[in-house]
């Protein structure tokens, strides 16, 4: 059994109290999705033709919840890196899912989303262009 004498232990509580408060920790910020312009975007498939929807993107954090537009959302942030974002949400009483987003520019991006709205599951890939004004 080593024993430590009470210099050394209160050595040891300094240094773990140092490194816990020597750098804050900070919320994702999900700056890729501020990169993204403004405006109208069309959605489809990815590898179809079909117009799926167009939206009118002030905030591309919008894209996040394709399925649950309007629902009011809980989110966890999974990954964010200047490429891409991963957030699964929780919408209480609508559902859940987790979608990511991968830029290949501030006007093409390709998201990937599932989970479970209104009772069902979806399963989605999708790339977004942006088309013009809204």
């Amino acid at each position: 059994m080593a024993i430590f004498s009470p210099l050394f232990r209160c050595s040891i509580a300094a240094c773990a109290l140092a490194g816990a408060t020597a750098v804050p920790a900070q919320a994702p910020s999900l700056a890729m999705l501020d990169r993204l312009e403004k405006g109208s975007w069309q959605l489809r498939e990815r590898g179809e033709s079909t117009l799926l929807q167009t939206i009118c993107v002030g905030d591309a954090r919008r894209m996040i919840q394709i399925y649950h537009p309007r629902a009011t959302c809980s989110r966890y942030i999974i990954e964010d890196t200047p490429q891409s974002v991963t957030v699964h949400y929780t919408c209480p009483g609508a559902g859940h899912g987790r979608t990511t987003i991968r830029s290949e520019t501030n006007r093409l991006v390709q998201i990937d989303t599932q989970g479970i709205a209104d009772g069902k599951p979806f399963s989605q890939a999708i790339e977004a262009r942006r088309a013009g004004a809204c």
